[in-house]
This record gives structure tokens, sequence and C-alpha cells, in this order.
């Protein structure tokens, strides 16, 4: 695998910026202890979104996750989000438009990455959770599948969080239809190319019992939808273990 820090000019956020990206690489002939099954590009592309407290390089120290793309011979993209909850903020920087929007474009510019739904997905923990479910809800056909692991459902229902809420969404914390996963399962329910939609978590998770709504709302609208819970909690042994299933998912 490749792996390239990528700095670059964002036109949404008026900013430099940056990503990390694993690359699949084909010839790896000599490496030891790695597995890799590249194919010729275009390559299938991961999104991978991270939490709250974290930056865009938390997947690759507290994870195995080079090791798991080489594997699957897929990129895996790696953005800064900040803690913006992944939306377009009342007082702050227009996230949700530069991930969901530009950044793929400024992807395929650099890499060799396909620009087919069934080729591309989004995936992420805690708050990259929320926002890999609700870009991959928002953006009907770019995305095959989204999957949150341990991810943020219900906002209005977690009022620990009104600090970090205020500069995303005004004073009044009003959740926009368009940033409410409960709305968006019903606005989208019945696209003809809307993604498939995996969600994982502990059962001692803190936000065990707020996913469970957009669960519901899922299976009610009948999504695509894969669950899957066990014994756990908001911790990167959890999500290790996770995004390992999500990748079997998605690829299958």
């Amino acid at each position: 695998m490749a792996l390239i820090n990528l700095k670059f000019f964002s036109e949404a956020l008026g900013m430099q910026t940056e990503a990390l990206v694993v690359m699949p690489q084909r010839g790896n002939y000599g490496e030891i202890g790695i597995e890799s099954n590249a194919k010729a590009g275009p390559y299938k592309c991961l999104y991978l979104l991270h939490g709250l407290s974290d930056d865009h390089t938390i997947w690759l120290r507290r994870t195995s996750i080079e090791r798991y793309a080489s594997y699957h011979g897929i990129c895996v993209v790696m953005p800064r989000g900040d803690r913006s909850f992944y939306s377009d903020m009342k007082y702050g920087m227009p996230y949700y438009t530069h991930i969901a929007k530009e950044l793929p474009k400024v992807i395929r510019e650099y890499f060799n990455i396909s620009d087919k739904q069934e080729d591309n997905f989004i995936a992420g923990l805690s708050m990259g959770g929320y926002g890999a479910l609700k870009i991959g809800l928002r953006e009907c056909g770019k995305f095959a599948a989204c999957a949150g692991i341990s991810p943020c459902g219900d906002l209005k229902k977690l009022p620990e969080f009104n600090d970090v809420f205020r500069p995303i969404f005004g004073d009044s914390i009003e959740i926009p239809a368009e940033d409410d996963l409960l709305a968006l399962c019903d606005a989208k329910k019945n696209e003809p190319n809307r993604p498939r939609v995996y969600i994982g978590i502990g059962t001692e998770d803190f936000l065990y019992n707020n996913i469970q709504p957009v669960c519901d709302k899922l299976r009610e609208n009948g999504y695509d939808f894969t669950y899957r819970e066990s014994a756990g909690s908001h911790t990167w042994e959890f999500w290790d273990e996770y995004i390992q299933y999500i990748l079997d998912w998605m690829l299958k």
C-alpha cells in the first residue's frame, strides 16, 4: 500500500486542508507480512470519517485499516472534519459541502478512483458514523453503501452535546431535516439509488439507545439494512473489530 498525506486547497472551506489516502499497490513482491489483492484501477474507494475528539489521522493510529485495505485492494480516504458533525455549520465551515461534494471530485482528480456508485462507500465512527449515514442518505446515487459504527442517531435526544451543536446548528439548536437521520430515512425511502446501510454498536455503548430509533426507521421503510450488535462500548477495540465486518459487508 501507498500512504499519501494529501494537502490541498479547498474551495468550499476557503483554505488549505488535508486528508490521508491509502492506495492499493499491485507490485508488493518481497513485502513481508502483508497480503495485497489490488487489481488494475480504477479502484474502489472508502471514505472513512473520524469522531468528535479526533482528526483524520486517527484511523491509521488506532486500527489496522491499512492492512485491511490492502487485503481488499481498495483505496481509503480519511478526511479532516474537525468538530463539525459533517455539516455546513451556521457559525463555522461548510464541512458537508466539502466532504460530501467537493472531496470525491478532488480525490478522482489526483488518483485513479472509480466514479461509479457501486465502487464508492462511506463509513465512520461516532460523530463520523452519523456523518457517514447522513452523507450516504442525502447523496443518493453517489455511494453504494454507508455504515456507522457506534453512530450518533437522534441528535435531538443528545442534550449533553448542546455546546458542540450551537456553532453547527445555531443558538436554538434546531436540527434541520437534512441533518436529521430520522427525517432522512423517511425522505429517501423511495429513492431508486439509495445506498445499502449498516449500523454496528456495542450493547454497553452510551449511544446504544440513541441509534435504535434510526434502526427502526430503516427497517420500517424497507431499506437494505444490516444491523449488528455485540458486547462492547465506545472504544477502539470495538471499532477495529467492526471496520473489518463492514469491509467484508461492503465488498461482498
